[in-house]
């Protein structure tokens, strides 16, 4: 049974257990290539698997009305229209684009969660919007300087947490440190990994190896006794699995993300156009089939869901703009695990704790 609150999104559900508060989710209908009939399939296709989930469709009513009319079967009780009469172009400049469009479907967005009218954002529109909006409307954990894109990425032992992934060109040996950190809690709590493997990206296993900001950051980790760290983590390294995480700055973790991604499709594309070059590689594609969906599947990005902006008050996810239904879907899903495992809160109180800690040791030297 639901009830909605007819001036807020706020849903109830009753369980043997008692009264439960639903996680809240605000999605821009209107960022990526394929917006907004993907980005609201997807939406349907999330609550209608999942009913303790609710969802407010933000961007252009009319647009978004036509495309859930369009459809046969969605929660009424638990899908609502937030009308923003602006859009964010991708080759807009963010900070300006934020500062001048306060109806795009972004900043409003973004506002019902610092409003906490929503637990977590999602947008596949233009990433320095999103970035720039997430800092300047809902606003950066305290000790935070450089909140990053965290991405998950397949790897032979499952997946790899890779931050950041763009969001920062350039950074700091500290924000590394406070990556490392903020990965380890992600990792061991929304993936189960206990005591997850922390690595730095670099050209080689050796300590001594590395570009300045490496060099420098290296033994930082290494003297952090809250994560485990295990050095140096080559770019081959990270589809072997070698680390549960692996830190970077945003350019070369953009650079290894779009590169593997690339890799991946190439060689999708190429088995099976060799599995459909003959009558004989046609059977045998017949029979090996099953196997090869599965595996096929574990280099599907759309799995993933989407990166999270880790260290902001409230939830951001940053998704492709050219992502279709499954991807908005999973994201979904992915940011109702983040919030009942409260991943926020217990960034917060880790960076808390590592800066009073500073401040102890600052005293005592």
């Amino acid at each position: 049974m639901h009830f909605r609150a007819t001036s807020s999104i706020v849903c109830i559900k009753f369980t043997g257990e008692g009264c439960v508060a639903m996680v809240r989710i605000s999605i821009d209908a209107m960022g990526g290539d394929y917006a907004p009939a993907e980005i609201v399939k997807g939406t349907v296709e999330a609550l209608n698997e999942r009913s303790d989930i609710s969802a407010v469709l933000v961007g252009d009513e009319s647009a978004i009305r036509r495309e859930l009319d369009g459809l046969k079967d969605w929660p009424k009780d638990r899908i609502s229209v937030h009308h923003a009469s602006q859009v964010i172009e991708m080759a807009e400049s963010p900070v300006m684009a934020i500062r001048r469009k306060k109806d795009s479907s972004i900043v409003r967005g973004m506002q019902l969660v610092k409003n906490k009218e929503a637990d977590a954002f999602i947008s596949g529109g233009n990433s320095g919007a999103v970035m720039v909006g997430g800092q300047a409307i809902i606003g950066r954990i305290r000790g935070i300087e450089r909140p990053p894109f965290a991405a998950l990425m397949p790897s032979a032992k499952g997946v790899v947490l890779v931050l950041d992934c763009g969001a920062n060109i350039d950074c700091r040996a500290n924000h590394l440190v406070d990556f490392a950190r903020m990965g380890s809690i992600y990792m061991q709590d929304m993936v189960g990994i206990k005591n997850p493997k922390v690595g730095i990206l670099n050209i080689g296993a050796e300590e001594d190896k590395g570009n300045a900001l490496v060099k420098e950051t290296f033994p930082l980790l290494k003297a952090c006794e809250d994560i485990n760290f295990v050095g140096s983590c080559e770019a081959r390294d990270v589809s072997a699995g070698t680390c549960d995480v692996v830190v970077c700055d945003g350019f070369s973790g953009n650079v290894l993300l779009k590169t593997s991604e690339g890799i991946a499709s190439f060689l999708l594309k190429s088995v099976k156009k060799g599995l459909m070059s003959s009558l004989r590689s046609k059977i045998g594609a017949l029979l090996i089939k099953p196997a090869l969906k599965s595996t096929i599947k574990e280099f599907d990005t759309d799995t993933y869901g989407g990166a999270p902006v880790l260290g902001l008050n409230g939830l951001v996810v940053k998704i492709h703009g050219n992502a279709k239904a499954v991807t908005v879907k999973n994201a979904i899903l992915q940011s109702e695990t983040f919030c009942e495992k409260n991943i926020t809160e217990k960034i917060r109180d880790r960076i808390a704790l590592d800066n009073t800690n500073k401040k102890l040791n600052q005293k005592e030297n």
